[in-house]
């Protein structure tokens, strides 16, 4: 789909392309700094720091990294969730050319050291809580260096020692060594530093690595550039319609994932607006956070929504001031959208929730539905100076409007590449007849004839009944329309006879129970709304689905039980 087309008038005001930097993308936060220096730039447990502050501790950060002995290229993993300090060294390093490899701290040992050796990274920083491991670890990588910081780092005033005295008390702190260096320490250490920071990354060096492909195959490293990460800021400001400086965007989605680094942080940090840093996420919580802080933005996978609506003692919360909810990562049922509306609508919110499409190859989102209309069923239609068109599975030919295929995407948030991967970087790449680099997305979709494109399933996904091909998305929204059931996650079982047969996976609504009545009403209205190869021959009901260390429906998890009972049930 070519930035010519008819769905641009859909944007209103915003402009179909927009003038990127050549520089980095601390160069992005540091011109923000210099036009509102005292706009707070982020929010911790009610910490604040400006934007004159920041740049100055990035600044600081950057001669500690630098008196340390880390080169500009070199390598640096970031195993953190949101916090100040996280934000601090991720800019610090693009500051000195180095490059982040942001992980989860959650991951698997064998996952940390796997990411550590992919990335080479020469250091690694995270949390106290996380040192004991690593230290045991760090032998086994490519890492020299542990730098470690507390929470308590990230904290101001009395609530510095509180958080010591409370929640702090029990971790404890690793002694300091050649090999281990504290934050604060990092800090110190750069204040004699008299030689030059500033690397002057262009848009076109790699900034970053972000993993992808943990929940559909192998994680890969993908290489993001100064220019994929700062167009998407961009991008997002433009078409999201909605920025003001000071206003506030809730960070709940981590550092470490596309949409939290490049909407929650990036976005915000380039417009002037508050990042308010949320290191973990709870849905006792959640209320709270709104409450609290009234943000203008949230912006979160469908799960995170899901629970918004379970949220008990909200009776009197206020979302007047919400100008933009934003939801991507995964798939938001056309039931669950309107569940959100409605529920943003009965607490004095005006705006709908807005479903983007993208993935990590391409920094986060791509396309984005209008403010003020949508298509049901659509994720919106393509941001500034992205390409998107629907080709035939397996070739590079084009597909006509309605018909359904792979989605394929060109622009300048286009990665780079797959780390040390050159074969999957070729596959994944292609430059097609017209001359453009083409992202294919392993995603079957379709566009309509006024630009609007329709998510359909990932290719390897999609579940083969009786010959017809079944997108467990599509039933899965049938699924959830009905009254009682507050999500649903349909996969493929191994079948001796017909080789497939599909099975859901319920949650009900806070309170009801699995009755017989409330299961044959289930399968009535299933029955009624799906046809016949695609009717599930098995409901099984849960009190929680398993998740993704990012919030979203983990259903490789689920046919990976399917196929141990199997396994199991054959030594029987």
């Amino acid at each position: 789909m070519n930035i010519e087309a008819p769905w641009l008038s859909a944007y209103g005001n915003v402009p179909h392309t927009l003038d990127y930097p050549t520089h980095s993308m601390v160069g992005q936060v540091f011109e923000c700094a210099e036009k509102y220096p005292d706009n707070i730039a982020y929010d911790f447990f009610g910490c604040t720091q400006t934007y004159r502050g920041l740049a100055r501790e990035i600044r600081a950060c950057a001669k500690g990294l630098l008196a340390s002995g880390i080169a500009k290229g070199e390598r640096v993993t970031i195993s953190m969730p949101n916090a100040p300090q996280s934000v601090i060294m991720f800019y610090a390093l693009n500051l000195i050319g180095a490059v982040a490899s942001l992980i989860h701290p959650l991951s698997s040992e064998e996952e940390q050291v796997r990411y550590i050796n992919a990335s080479r990274s020469v250091a690694v920083f995270t949390l106290d809580q996380f040192a004991q491991q690593l230290k045991t670890l760090l032998p086994r990588t490519t890492a020299k260096l542990l730098i470690l910081t507390g929470v308590e780092d990230g904290l101001k005033g009395i609530k510095k020692p509180l958080y010591k005295l409370t929640k702090g008390r029990k971790i404890k702190r690793c002694p300091t060594n050649a090999n281990l260096l504290r934050f604060t320490d990092l800090i110190v250490s750069g204040r004699d530093f008299s030689g030059a920071i500033d690397a002057s990354m262009k848009d076109h060096d790699v900034a970053a690595i972000l993993y992808s492909g943990g929940t559909t195959g192998t994680s890969k490293g993908v290489m993001l550039t100064n220019l994929n990460i700062n167009a998407l800021a961009m991008q997002t400001e433009a078409a999201g319609d909605c920025v003001m400086p000071g206003y506030k965007m809730l960070a709940i989605l981590p550092i470490f994932h596309g949409f939290g680094l490049g909407v929650c942080i990036h976005t915000a940090l380039i417009t002037g607006s508050t990042t308010i840093l949320v290191p973990q996420f709870s849905l006792k919580e959640y209320a709270k956070l709104l409450k609290k802080y009234k943000p203008h933005y949230i912006a979160g996978v469908p799960t995170l929504y899901e629970a918004l609506l379970r949220m008990s003692n909200i009776e009197n919360l206020d979302m007047s001031q919400m100008v933009g909810i934003f939801c991507g990562g995964d798939t938001l049922s056309i039931e669950l959208k309107k569940k959100v509306d409605a529920f943003l609508k009965k607490h004095g919110s005006k705006e709908q929730i807005r479903e983007g499409y993208g993935m990590t190859e391409s920094v986060s989102a791509n396309c984005l539905t209008p403010r003020t209309f949508h298509k049901e069923g659509s994720i919106g239609i393509p941001y500034p100076d992205m390409h998107i068109k629907i080709i035939k599975p397996g070739t590079q030919d084009r597909l006509p409007y309605g018909e359904e295929g792979e989605i394929v995407i060109s622009g300048p948030t286009v990665m780079k590449g797959y780390d040390n991967n050159e074969e999957e970087t070729n596959q994944t790449l292609q430059k097609h007849a017209d001359g453009r680099i083409w992202l294919h997305t392993g995603d079957l979709g379709m566009m309509d004839d006024e630009g609007f494109l329709f998510f359909r399933q990932r290719i390897k996904r999609m579940i083969i009944s009786s010959g017809f091909n079944v997108y467990p998305s599509q039933v899965e929204n049938v699924i959830e329309a009905h009254e009682s059931i507050q999500i649903s996650c349909v996969i493929a079982v191994p079948d001796d006879f017909h080789m497939q047969r599909i099975k859901a996976f319920i949650v009900l609504k806070d309170g009801q129970v699995p009755t017989e009545e409330i299961k044959k009403s289930i399968i009535d209205h299933v029955r009624k709304n799906v046809t016949k190869y695609a009717m599930p021959r098995e409901f099984e009901y849960r009190k929680e689905l398993p998740k993704t260390l990012i919030g979203k429906v983990a259903y490789l998890a689920l046919e990976k039980e399917e196929q141990e009972k199997r396994e199991n049930a054959k030594l029987v």
